[in-house]
């Protein structure tokens, strides 16, 4: 970037740097810095006079967020990676001795809100009651070239926050520095996921690997990303699913394995779909979908709990309660309920027909299964608010799952939907390699007709299948849409630290 590009405070800050490194002053010093405390555990932690001596050797550092100049002193906020406390700097504490110009051209005119850095000194409480830390050693850690958006706070409340979401998903670092509550919702992310973990762990499951690189995009209805392997000089896909891996090592002989995965899938994005997406599996031997709908039930409470303290949460102004039991209802009867018409026995044409009927969008390339998919999505998903699991599907919607017991034509497959938005998909799995080969072959002729979302023959897992597979139950979670409603957060982007985006113009 040229100079002549630059902002005028971006100039300046520039100019600042110079004068540092004129002093004799180091920006941008060796990383090791004797830390000993946060600002949480300060704030959290000091009592006064009660324990005034815990607190009279403390080494802290963080970004300063605000400066108010007092002439011979100054007040600060210091932000560092746990929240935000008051500095107190004297002059006469910076600079004991008789030369006090450092303090007036470093500390008030070459330091900027932006820059970090470390302090040491004693705590104490001021006059208005504010736990502080009087300094009495400064260290400029990292001098910041480019000026934070201006953010204005009141009674800890966050006003004149950026909004904006080509700013916020662009430069999420800025968005982090300066929106607190952004931060709070990739924490509780994390411990959404630590939480699933944990209780997978307890169950006996084993976490696995699966390849991201795969020459055949199975386990999943979804347009795939193709790259090239040179060493290998062929055509390699992004998986969309890590499915059929993990079902080969239930032919392999464990019993229960998961995998979070990150998945791609080279398809439209809006507020509930990114291309890069995070789904945890997972896959037990000789259990079948009505165990995994409690299994789920149990999962999900414990989640909620672990983020939220309570199994309800506020979504989209809702509240929802993942407390089980959960609702369910099958497919056809939830398509009969919000249109009237009992689609059990029809046949694709007559769907289709309805679905025009409904001013829904098909065309001839559709088969039945994923004409029944679109009524329903149309139709139906958005009713369901509280946990429903939709169940029993149709056999031609589901080319993995295994066939209903006890109901000709259907699967025995349920999806979670949680306000409007499906959150899981599960299957008692099929594990008959003749019948797995004809399913494919359907998917094929699919193909064939123009659908480019049909799933491809894998014949690798074919072969698996034919050496035995036992009776399997499986699930799909898709993680970030189950943050997006634990944090009450409207959109996918939010609830990604660094969600695709169209590529910035370069400034040269």
């Amino acid at each position: 970037m040229q100079t002549a590009q630059l902002s005028e405070q971006e100039i300046i800050r520039r100019e600042k740097l110079k004068e540092l490194q004129q002093l004799g002053i180091d920006p941008y010093p060796a990383p090791l810095y004797p830390v000993n405390t946060s600002s949480t555990i300060v704030k959290e932690n000091f009592k006064g006079e009660e324990n005034k001596a815990e607190f009279a050797n403390i080494c802290i550092a963080g970004r300063i967020m605000s400066i108010r100049d007092m002439g011979k002193a100054s007040f600060a906020l210091l932000q560092d990676s746990h929240g935000k406390i008051q500095l107190y700097i004297r002059r006469d504490d910076i600079c004991p001795g008789d030369d006090k110009s450092l303090y007036d051209k470093v500390w008030k005119h070459l330091i900027d809100i932006g820059d970090i850095i470390g302090v040491k000194g004693y705590v104490f409480i001021t006059k208005t009651g504010e736990t502080s830390i009087h300094v009495t050693e400064l260290s400029i850690l990292t001098k910041s070239l480019k000026p934070l958006p201006v953010v204005k706070e009141k009674e800890g409340e966050t006003f004149d926050a950026v909004t904006d979401p080509e700013f916020k998903y662009r430069q999420r670092y800025a968005d982090l520095l300066i929106n607190p509550q952004v931060k709070e919702t990739f924490v509780k992310r994390t411990k959404l996921i630590n939480s699933i973990r944990s209780f997978l762990n307890e169950q006996g499951a084993l976490e696995v690997d699966t390849p991201v690189l795969q020459s055949i995009p199975g386990g999943a209805a979804a347009k795939p990303f193709i790259t090239h392997h040179n060493a290998l000089d062929t055509a390699f896909y992004l998986r969309i699913a890590n499915e059929l891996y993990l079902k080969r090592l239930i032919v392999g002989g464990f019993d229960w394995v998961y995998e979070f995965s990150r998945n791609f899938r080279n398809e439209g994005m809006d507020r509930t779909h990114n291309p890069e997406f995070t789904v945890l599996e997972f896959y037990t031997a000789y259990k079948d979908y009505l165990w995994m709908m409690e299994i789920t039930e149990q999962l999900l409470e414990r989640a909620a709990i672990a983020v939220n303290g309570n199994t309800k949460v506020i979504a989209d102004g809702k509240e929802i309660d993942f407390k089980a039991p959960y609702k369910r209802i099958t497919m056809f009867d939830a398509i009969k309920e919000f249109t009237g018409v009992d689609i059990s026995n029809m046949t694709e044409v007559e769907i289709r027909e309805l679905c025009r009927e409904q001013h829904i969008h098909v065309d001839n390339t559709m088969g039945k299964g994923k004409l029944v998919d679109e009524l329903f999505s149309e139709k139906c998903e958005d009713h369901f608010v509280q946990p429903t699991f939709i169940i029993d599907y149709p056999v031609e919607m589901s080319p993995l799952t295994k066939r209903h017991r006890t109901k000709p034509g259907l699967v025995e497959r349920f999806e979670l939907i949680v306000n409007g938005k499906e959150i899981a998909n599960a299957y008692t799995e099929l594990n008959d390699p003749i019948d797995q080969r004809e399913r494919f072959e359907d998917q094929s002729k699919l193909m064939e007709r123009g659908d480019d979302e049909a799933m491809y023959i894998d014949y690798d897992f074919l072969r698996a299948l034919e050496y035995g597979m036992p009776p399997t139950s499986g699930i799909g979670f898709g993680i970030d849409r189950l943050c997006m409603l634990l944090t009450n957060q409207p959109s996918i982007q939010d609830v990604l630290l660094f969600p695709q985006m169209r590529p910035e113009k370069q400034i040269e």
